[in-house]
């Protein structure tokens, strides 16, 4: 059991800002490698394969984002109510909730697989594609998508580790697969020269190993979120408690893809040149949103297991301190991108347009970087307080409206790449500000529900 434990983050006692950084940090290393290879992916197709093909890999982030963060939401939910019961020590609630989530990533996973392998090449193509990046974009997709269930698989359950603190084992088994997918990539693409489908199947292979890894994690585990052997339930109240936070999370990530989708589609009418640099720029950029997101990943175990402890207290600080880690991270990390931008960008392509483009891009959106990760992070506080809907329809007006009307009005007008990418920065802020007046007019309401539920077992 000491061993187990020793994985263990419990937020509900003890000095809270130790255990956010120790719970964030290791998420931050395994986004870290996790975008590390995949930059590795864009590399060796730039380096080896050409413009074109960097291009087709490069502008499959948004649509691929789109359909797996629709499944990923439910991973949201999972997260959320494990953490309760965990800060609860409830057991039974928690063993319901880790059978019911594998179960539903493994059924998710293979009917959102067929639907991105069916709808890959008309949605490439209703975003514009250029033809002569079309073929080779259609091909990654549909092989990527072919390990989309075991993938969500992983996904989900880290997700479970992590909400009771075990941030440490989903990094080395995201180092372990990381390092088998760059040797895959070389060898594939150079040595067997597949060109984007070796980068695809290296992709595929290496989450198959992440994903035996995580679940036999689980089901050696001796806590409460041990995966039984020879023994699935699906329980149909968790289930729709899962249903109840992960829909509204899945909506809010298709929002965010969606509205990627369409500046992605606005990007491709400026050529493969300028798809390339967006590409490196994103990729790069990546990095400090993974950063956000570890703060975002602590807001959310934090909160949710002070609302099972009934620890409310503990919940405002929590909020507090990620909030102001949110604004050092991205400030130092936004600072480093827009200073050292173009060497940078230069790991990635040598065309001048590409370093151009990409820069334009960093430059603009670098500004008020952090306000990103301001956003991001209160929508997991809000979830972790029981309100789903709320930062959902926050995120719609704020990034998916805004953006669709600036598209449709400003940038039609202009057609300017700068102009394009405003609608970021802007969509930012307005989200940012909403987000928080309604964690503040909420947060009451929130823990009086939660001494309800209590009073009424």
């Amino acid at each position: 059991m000491a061993l187990n434990k020793s994985h263990e983050i419990d937020m509900t006692f003890g000095r809270l800002l130790p255990k956010l950084l120790g719970f964030a940090v290791p998420v931050l290393l395994s986004g870290v490698l996790q975008l590390a290879f995949n930059a590795a992916d864009l590399i060796v197709v730039g380096r080896f394969c050409g413009e074109n093909a960097l291009a087709a890999v490069g502008s499959n982030m948004a649509l691929v984002s789109l359909l797996v963060n629709v499944l990923m939401g439910m991973g949201t939910g999972s997260s959320v109510l494990a953490a309760r019961y965990f800060g609860a020590k409830d057991e039974r609630q928690m063993r319901d909730t880790v059978e019911t989530t594998v179960i539903v990533a493994a059924v998710g996973g293979v009917a959102f697989a067929l639907l991105g392998f069916f709808l890959s090449g008309p949605l490439l193509v209703l975003m514009d594609t250029p033809e002569e990046v079309l073929p080779l974009a259609t091909l990654y997709l549909r092989i990527y998508f072919c390990g989309l269930p075991v993938m969500a698989l992983y996904n989900f359950c880290s997700a479970i580790l992590r909400s009771v603190g075990d941030t440490r084992r989903p990094l080395y088994y995201m180092a372990i697969a990381g390092v088998l997918n760059v040797a895959l990539n070389v060898f594939f693409v150079v040595v067997v020269r597949l060109s984007v489908a070796g980068v695809a199947i290296a992709t595929v292979a290496s989450q198959c190993v992440s994903c035996f890894l995580v679940l036999r994690c689980l089901r050696r585990s001796d806590g409460i979120y041990r995966l039984r052997r020879g023994r699935l339930h699906f329980s149909v109240p968790q289930f729709k408690k899962l249903l109840a936070i992960g829909i509204p999370a899945g909506i809010q990530g298709s929002l965010f893809s969606i509205s990627n989708v369409l500046v992605q589609s606005s990007v491709n009418s400026f050529g493969a040149a300028v798809m390339a640099g967006n590409s490196a720029a994103g990729s790069i950029e990546a990095f400090g949103f993974c950063a956000q997101d570890s703060i975002n990943q602590a807001a959310v175990a934090s909160v949710s297991q002070n609302m099972g402890a009934r620890e409310y207290g503990r919940t405002k600080k929590a909020v507090l301190y990620c909030s102001l880690l949110e604004i050092l991270f991205s400030v130092v990390l936004s600072g480093m991108f827009m200073i050292f931008r173009r060497p940078l960008l230069g790991i990635y392509t040598h065309d001048a347009d590409a370093i151009l483009a990409g820069s334009t891009r960093m430059l603009v959106l670098g500004a008020v970087y952090f306000l990103n990760g301001l956003q991001n992070m209160m929508t997991g506080a809000i979830r972790g307080h029981g309100f789903s809907y709320l930062p959902t329809g926050i995120t719609l007006l704020g990034i998916c409206g805004f953006r669709v009307i600036w598209i449709t009005t400003a940038f039609a007008a202009t057609h300017s790449l700068i102009v394009l990418y405003l609608s970021y920065p802007i969509s930012w802020v307005l989200t940012a500000a909403a987000q928080y007046i309604c964690y503040f007019s909420t947060r009451n309401k929130a823990f009086r529900r939660n001494e309800a539920q209590y009073a009424s077992r």
